[in-house]
């Protein structure tokens, strides 16, 4: 009888590993398969393979290999066993018929597995661009994230729009986003001359990006970038996470863009914030409409909602433009105000049926556009 694959792992680092995939594992069942996680014993590690044929990740953790081999078990329930097991050492051994044996102090599980034959192939994609900061793109993706679509009939809305542009000698990275309500655009600049594929520009998923999130939200590294066809792929010292390119154009967002006008309001960020926060309390459910009106370093905020009542509240402002009153949806500011650290925005208006335009003070590297709406 063939040696079955089996290995002991610590409780913790085994449900490290099951907690990074839950994200990814494909919810509705469409393929039995990708429910399961494929899990390999090699030398003296697992390495452990998830995805749902969008974006997949693979990492590599240490353990106490017996016997090589590789078999794929339900990710949802084997990460609720882990979760509840004693914190001692698990011993995991896969038996006959894709069956494994999972055994801990005095518990005993055993689970109906898959063929690992079955498991789609992992892309393997050469890591051909350069290293980006990761504090870079853990800011440039929270600045952006909140404004995708997601409306999955604009599918090419449903991602970021990733590109690179050279600007006065300078190589920048610069990442879009839009559900057709707001915009937001963050350009950084970084050291490296990024690859050609880079020029021309790329959408990726909100899924795919929301977990390169979660990969690098305390590491401090470098992330290696690859490009081939039409996968992206970002890998760190023992995961590699990769995801498939939107097929799609996005617009042409600097059409979108308005021009800065004379109309400019500086605000205090905070103040701004728990303004709109109390004042979309009694605004409609749907709509989430708020008034703003400007005139002399005043703003007043207002909002109506004939079922419930109505409220009104003055913030003092730096403005001496034209007199301006118009609708926004207040869910849309205050999103882009929770990710702004600056004090101070600068919020450009042109007149009271167009977009507005808001930026942290003395940055021009990011900035958001938000429509009006009737109200």
């Amino acid at each position: 009888m063939e040696d079955l694959m089996q290995f002991h792992i610590n409780k913790d680092v085994f449900l490290k590993s099951l907690t990074k995939i839950q994200g990814i594992i494909e919810k509705k069942h469409t393929i039995p398969i990708l429910a399961n996680v494929l899990i390999e014993a090699v030398k003296d590690e697992i390495i452990i393979t998830a995805t749902d044929l969008e974006v997949g990740i693979k990492s590599r953790y240490p353990a106490d290999v017996i016997n090589e081999g590789k078999v794929t078990v339900s990710a949802k329930k084997l990460f609720e066993i882990i979760k509840e097991l004693p914190n001692k050492n698990i011993q995991f051994t896969s038996k006959s018929n894709f069956w494994v044996e999972i055994t801990c102090n005095k518990s005993i599980f055993n689970l109906v597995g898959l063929s690992p034959e079955e498991f789609p192939k992992f892309p393997e994609i050469e890591h051909n661009l350069n290293q980006v900061e990761t504090c870079i793109i853990r800011e440039m993706i929270d600045k952006t994230i909140f404004s995708v679509s997601t409306d999955e009939t604009k599918f090419n809305l449903t991602g970021i729009f990733i590109k690179s542009e050279v600007e006065e000698g300078k190589n920048n990275i610069v990442f879009i986003s839009t559900d057709g309500h707001r915009l937001s655009m963050i350009k950084r600049n970084i050291d490296t001359l990024l690859d050609e594929k880079l020029k021309d520009g790329f959408i990726l998923p909100k899924k795919g990006l929301g977990e390169i999130r979660k990969l690098i939200e305390n590491s401090e590294d470098k992330l290696n970038i690859g490009i081939s066809d039409n996968n992206f792929s970002v890998n760190t010292e023992t995961t590699t996470l990769i995801m498939r390119m939107i097929d799609g154009d996005f617009p042409d967002y600097k059409r979108v863009i308005p021009e800065k006008s004379t109309n400019a309001a500086v605000i205090n960020r905070e103040l701004f914030l728990h303004s709109l926060r109390r004042i979309s309390v009694l605004s409609s459910e749907k709509s989430k409409g708020i008034k703003i009106n400007l005139n002399n370093d005043c703003l007043i905020l207002s909002s109506s909602n004939p079922d419930i009542g109505d409220a009104k509240e003055e913030i003092d402002v730096i403005y001496n433009g034209d007199e301006i009153s118009i609708g926004f949806n207040a869910k849309y500011i205050i999103d882009i105000l929770q990710v702004i650290e600056k004090e101070n925005i600068i919020f450009f208006f042109k007149d009271n049926i167009s977009p507005g335009l808001i930026q942290p003070e003395n940055n021009d590297e990011y900035l958001t556009v938000v429509m009006p709406m009737r109200l």
